[in-house]
């Protein structure tokens, strides 16, 4: 089955045939790294890293480069660098900004699910490209010089607005720039600008004396060239960004380069609600996507994501997300039996890659048809019962990043020890907690969750795929105690430190800290 995408520039579903078959180039705008990015920033990531991995199947994962930029100088970082750190220079408030949110969106979308793009440029690192575009622009009487400012001439490109198709007035309304004196056209946008005192700044183009920083568009216009070349492939982006951020984009690249078109398909994600309303910080709506990775796996928000075709809007409820995650629960089920592992899973190891089935590609393949493709999956767990369509099951879920094999058990219903009910029940939103911290590989939380069942006299054990056992510490009286800590210094008198180590790891497990000192061994049971 061919290839289809819809084509937001051509507003038609049309067959997807790549400029060169060998080498099959995508970009997508990335995040501004200032905050936290927030449930509606993780859908674009997860509907084009689906179209990545189904891109890498069709055609060889090294034929395929997915350019993903990331945004690190704009005025929104400026005013948060200098909310946090106002006892710092600018510059290097920053710097700690960006460096820390950059960390923590990078966290967040592995835990997603999805791949690293091939290419991932920042913006200052591209301010010589950008130069370069600039130049072009005005050689080529598409930009000009104003009041130490670049601007775009709008009046220059006659078929301006292309992909909007946004009547005039709506465009210089919609625009969201200022209409300054210096413009000649009130559609005209920023190319650079000057910098004020303590901002970045870097040496302006044509000829002007006094430094300044990009405008947000022109950004992309020079990553997207540099790592893809003049014209590409597949633009994606949300629907938000089509006007004023890609109509620019296309005015930029096409006049800077002289092409007809920047990419052959534009490709833009439907808008997002909580429950129903626009979220907002106003409304008390707003999630960011580590809220939610707190309490729910990776998995089960990209699953109840994809529920959702990637063009229409998607109402975002915690009721979906709860069906998503027990609807996984039930898919993993059959692997464990008595917490024996299932022996397809024992023969698989997953010492192979997963890959997607015919069947899965026939309904990605329609414009990333995500809801008729998880049918296909439903319809695999409905024949749970044939090994061979349980394994294509199991394995479509890997290939579309829902869960690996690394942590597919922290998707189970359950758990398993020798834990009291009393003690399960009243530790059981911790539990929760802790699946999905498993199922997220966040380490920091497991170990903080390690020590406060550990003062419950409870054992947290984690196993190499996942799957997390609960039990009661075998006693820790004093003669136990003791008994163990003169086992330690024997074992550090004839040294043999792995054994005093590993001695003095087991009895940290059960509470116990112990002090060195001059006059000996010393302890206590922190609870």
């Amino acid at each position: 089955m061919e290839l289809k995408l819809y084509d937001t520039l051509t507003r038609e579903k049309r067959v997807f045939r790549p400029l060169d078959p060998a080498h099959v180039r995508m970009y997508v705008c990335g995040p501004t790294v200032y905050d936290y990015a927030h449930i509606g920033n993780a859908r674009p990531v997860i509907v084009f890293d689906v179209l990545f991995r189904l891109l890498r199947h069709l055609y060889g994962a090294e034929h395929v480069t997915y350019v993903r930029n990331i945004t690190d100088v704009d005025d929104k970082i400026n005013a948060r660098a200098a909310e946090e750190y106002p006892d710092l220079p600018l510059n290097e408030a920053i710097r700690k900004v960006t460096e820390k949110t950059d960390k923590q969106f990078h966290e967040d979308v592995a835990a997603l699910g999805c791949l690293p793009p091939t290419v991932e440029p920042r913006a200052t690192e591209h301010i010589a490209e950008m130069r370069t575009v600039i130049e072009r622009l005005i050689k080529s009487g598409n930009a000009y010089v104003a009041d130490d400012h670049v601007l775009f001439s709008v009046p220059s490109m006659p078929d301006y607005g292309r992909l909007s198709k946004r009547p005039l007035d709506e465009m210089i309304a919609g625009a969201r720039v200022e209409v300054a004196p210096y413009k000649r056209d009130p559609q005209d946008f920023v190319l650079w600008k000057p910098s004020k005192p303590g901002e970045p700044a870097w040496p302006s183009p044509a000829g002007i004396k006094t430094p300044g920083r990009p405008g947000w568009h022109i950004e992309c216009s020079a990553m997207s060239w540099k790592y893809l070349g003049e014209v590409f492939d597949i633009h994606g982006g949300g629907i938000d960004l089509v006007f004023p951020h890609h109509e620019n984009e296309i005015a930029q690249s096409r006049c800077a380069f002289h092409t007809p078109v920047m990419a052959n398909f534009w490709m833009h994600n439907g808008f997002l609600q909580v429950e129903g309303e626009k979220m907002s910080k106003s409304l008390g709506n707003f999630v960011t996507i580590r809220e939610l990775l707190e309490d729910w796996p990776g998995g089960a928000i990209r699953l109840a994501m994809l529920q959702t075709h990637y063009r229409q809007p998607v109402s975002w409820t915690a009721n979906k997300l709860h069906e998503a995650k027990e609807e996984l629960g039930d898919w993993v089920a059959p692997l464990y039996n008595s917490r024996g592992e299932h022996e397809l899973f024992r023969r698989r190891a997953f010492n192979r890659p997963a890959i997607f089935s015919l069947g899965f590609v026939d309904a990605l393949s329609d414009d990333l048809n995500t809801p008729e493709a998880i049918t296909y999956l439903r319809n695999l767990y409905s024949e749970r019962s044939n090994e061979e369509k349980y394994a294509e099951l199991i394995e479509n879920c890997e290939a579309l990043g829902i869960f690996t094999g690394k942590n597919i058990a922290a998707y189970g219903h359950g758990i398993s020890g020798s834990v009291k009910p009393g003690a399960l029940n009243q530790n059981y939103e911790l539990v929760e907690k802790i699946k999905a911290a498993v199922a997220n590989n966040n380490s920091a939380f497991i170990s903080s969750a390690e020590t406060q069942l550990r003062r419950d006299g409870i054992k947290l054990d984690v196993a190499h795929d996942g799957y997390v056992t609960l039990d009661m510490h075998r006693s820790t009286g004093p003669d136990e105690i003791e008994r163990l800590i003169a086992a330690r210094n024997a074992a550090r008198k004839a040294k043999d430190f792995e054994k005093s180590d590993r001695i003095r790891d087991e009895l940290a497990k059960m509470g116990v800290v112990l002090k060195d000192t001059k006059d000996g061994t010393t302890w206590e049971i922190v609870r």
